[in-house]
């Protein structure tokens, strides 16, 4: 009977790749939540946008009814 090298022994799932994956795997997660923050700063500044154009129209219409 030929016995099988533990998880981290030998194969292809060594400790190299283990700890490759690991970073891959933080890189990721990091890469995510970085992602998320632009998305909801430019959300803020989309927001921002659209109000400072709205109140320009509002004030252009005023103007024309007076």
């Amino acid at each position: 009977m030929v016995s099988q090298p533990g998880l981290f022994v030998g194969g292809a799932f060594s400790i190299f790749f283990f700890l490759m994956w690991l970073a891959c795997i933080g890189a990721g997660v990091v890469a995510f939540v970085l992602f998320v923050k632009l998305a909801l700063r430019a959300i803020t500044a989309l927001d921002l946008y659209n109000h400072s154009k709205n109140l320009e129209i509002r004030e252009r219409e005023t103007v024309r009814k007076e």
